[in-house]
């Protein structure tokens, strides 16, 4: 059996109220569809409504832009008020500050394929002059050449 649901079409406006309420979801940090339920909006009618209206958007970003500025009054009283930990986060995602115990390694180096074939070249000619000399010398009875080279003088 199957229901039908019914048909509502939905006005999306930009109204001040519905521009309000982006703004106050987006002030409390919400995105995406998140932001547009806490809104009122089934999240279609969001992304539609900002792009036919780029007020929507607007007030989305004066949103964040508010909390993001009321976090920092924050955190930035709480560093001048003497919380040195505050002070810290602020130095290190603001302004970029490192540990000094951190160490950063580059390593750039290029392989030349031309190089690496002659310095392959040169080891199997050291081999092969290694492996020649030491074959010959294992067919080589010492007793009887030292025999030989004694019995000469």
């Amino acid at each position: 059996m199957f229901k039908s649901l019914p048909l509502t079409v939905r006005d999306v406006r930009a109204t001040e109220a519905r521009l309000q309420s982006i703004y106050d979801a987006a002030k409390l940090g919400l995105k995406g569809d998140s932001l547009a339920l806490a809104a009122g909006m089934l999240p279609a009618e969001y992304r539609q409504l900002c792009q036919l209206d780029p007020v929507a958007e607007m007030a989305e970003k004066k949103g964040r832009a508010d909390n993001e500025r009321e976090i920092s009054k924050v955190l930035h009283d709480a560093a001048l008020g003497g919380d040195s930990k505050a002070a810290l986060e602020i130095l290190r995602h603001r302004h970029e500050w490192t540990a000094k115990q951190e160490v950063s390694v580059d390593v750039y180096q290029r392989i030349s394929i031309t190089q690496a074939l002659e310095a392959a070249q040169t080891r199997v000619l050291e081999n092969a002059k290694t492996d020649l000399y030491i074959s010959r010398r294992a067919d080589v009875d010492d007793a009887v050449v030292v025999t030989r080279d004694s019995e000469r003088s």
